[in-house]
């Protein structure tokens, strides 16, 4: 009789055991809006929707990463890879982040002895409805030596629009490895655009516009302004374009500006002097792309502009959830 009332007892617990983990498995999962997916061959897909906004690159056989491709509302590209007309400009890898001078070695051109920016880890991959955030640790290696310079930080948020427009911004902070980094005067550095063919002055039917109501090159290049833009056609009767806006809180605001007709676009952090970085006092530096319909709207810019300003600054700590490692939170 024991027995048969200890085997009631188990049959009825494992039955038990057996509906919590059917009612476990089986709880409802919300898809967010925004998600970080990441990909074989070394990417990373930026995706709102179930639309790809972009892509991140980071495979080791590169000089450096890049987001390719960027995609304007349409889902057509609105960057492109390298020059339309010139080869030893391939070094324009769509979105990018780069430096003509660190210690005197370029990390800008594709040279044998030039410098590497290499992905050491990702930290963490957010999503929500609201944004999807990856931030990744990037190592700025040293010319033939490749010996790391520099510790890069970023922090990229990725957030829904109107009408499938999107933005992506860019939170970077640059930190001396042992000793001061010294960043030397240049037009080139730290974030470029290559736009696409069809959105570019000289080889499209594009126009470049800042902030203070300039157009085209002559006018425009190694000025300061809050935002820059490049617009054209993607398509037969259709426009889109990137606004690429400086933050107000980044030194040097506004930024000067490197721009060419032939269709790129750079925040020229160093175009006026150089600067340097100590162990003990790092750069932060934050950038924003708005992939739009239409031509640029100025007063449309100038209200993202200010909701840019609004936006919180943010940092990886290590994870407070079960099985995050790390996780972003907004700095206090």
């Amino acid at each position: 009789m024991n027995t048969r009332r200890h085997f009631f007892a188990t049959a009825v617990g494992a039955a038990a055991a057996l509906a919590a983990r059917a009612e476990e498995s089986v709880k409802p999962f919300h898809f967010p809006k925004c998600q970080i997916i990441p990909q074989a061959d070394h990417s990373v897909l930026f995706e709102v929707a179930g639309q790809e906004t972009t892509r991140w690159h980071f495979a080791s056989d590169h000089p450096r990463p890049c987001f390719f491709p960027l995609n304007g509302p349409s889902g057509l590209a609105l960057t492109r890879m390298g020059h339309p007309g010139a080869p030893n400009h391939d070094h324009h890898q769509s979105v990018w982040f780069a430096h003509n001078d660190v210690n005197g070695c370029t990390y800008w051109a594709n040279k044998p002895d030039g410098g590497r920016i290499r992905q050491k880890e990702w930290l963490c991959y957010e999503d929500s409805d609201e944004h999807a955030i990856m931030a990744v640790s990037l190592g700025w290696y040293y010319g033939k030596t490749q010996r790391e310079v520099m510790d890069h930080t970023l922090i990229a948020i990725q957030r829904p629009g109107e009408h499938g427009e999107h933005t992506l911004e860019m939170q970077s902070t640059f930190k001396a490895v042992n000793e001061p980094v010294q960043l030397g005067k240049t037009n080139f550095g730290f974030l470029a655009v290559r736009v696409a063919k069809s959105l570019s002055v000289h080889f499209g039917g594009g126009k470049l516009t800042d902030s203070e109501s300039r157009v085209g090159e002559s006018d425009i290049f190694g000025k300061q302004a809050a935002w820059m833009d490049y617009s054209g056609p993607v398509k037969e009767d259709v426009t889109e374009g990137i606004t690429f806006f400086d933050h107000p809180a980044n030194p040097r605001h506004p930024t000067h500006w490197h721009v060419r007709s032939d269709g790129w676009m750079g925040a020229a952090f160093c175009l006026s002097e150089g600067h340097t970085i100590t162990p003990d006092a790092p750069l932060r530096l934050r950038y924003l792309l708005h992939a739009h319909r239409g031509p640029v709207d100025a007063s449309r810019a100038a209200k993202m502009l200010a909701e840019f300003a609004k936006w919180p600054l943010r940092e990886v700590v290590k994870g407070t959830k079960p099985h995050h490692q790390f996780e972003t939170r907004i700095v206090p």
